[in-house]
């Protein structure tokens, strides 16, 4: 039998094939990149607040003007910044607290579009990419801690019929 061949209850290696720091630098790095996003959100907000004439004219909201936009931004760029911050914890509510905020500030994106469309479709998209990152950095960190469990409760071994393999068990059985 070779090396390769692996029975039913033994564990597969992980495809995600990365090292705990190279894990933490994406994190940190996507931390970095969320409030950089809110820095763009806080700057655009207070530019709407401050000095509308930088924007279009004759834009038309779904609601209210231009300057209630402003300072809907302004907050969801507050938020942005805080969570990027807390993302650094390394914390699970702080990375859905960043999915909440930035899912938030692209739906807000796609509303002020009007008033000045290239700006808001790229922070609408760095948006989106930290709302995937934050999510497809979840189900590895779940899957590598689901992995470390499972090694470790294969380590104690409690000698139950659930921690054997196929084989095992049927040579217990004989």
């Amino acid at each position: 039998m070779s090396s390769s061949d692996t029975s039913l209850g033994e564990r597969k290696a992980l495809p995600y094939g990365t090292s705990y720091k190279q894990r933490l630098r994406a994190a940190k790095c996507l931390a970095v990149v969320l409030a950089i996003g809110g820095i763009f959100a806080l700057i655009e907000g207070l530019t709407a607040v401050y000095k509308s004439s930088f924007f279009t004219a004759n834009a038309v909201f779904v609601f209210s003007d231009l300057r209630t936009w402003g300072w809907i931004i302004t907050g969801l760029g507050v938020a942005g910044v805080l969570s990027g911050l807390s993302v650094l914890s390394g914390r699970e509510w702080a990375r859905w607290l960043g999915v909440t905020v930035d899912g938030l500030s692209a739906l807000s994106q796609l509303l002020f579009g009007q008033a000045y469309p290239v700006w808001s479709l790229m922070i609408m998209a760095i948006d989106v990419l930290v709302v995937y990152s934050l999510i497809a950095s979840a189900g590895r960190q779940s899957a590598a801690v689901a992995a470390s469990s499972y090694d470790s409760s294969e380590s104690r071994g409690s000698g139950m019929v659930t921690d054997l393999n196929d084989r095992e068990r049927g040579s217990r059985a004989a």
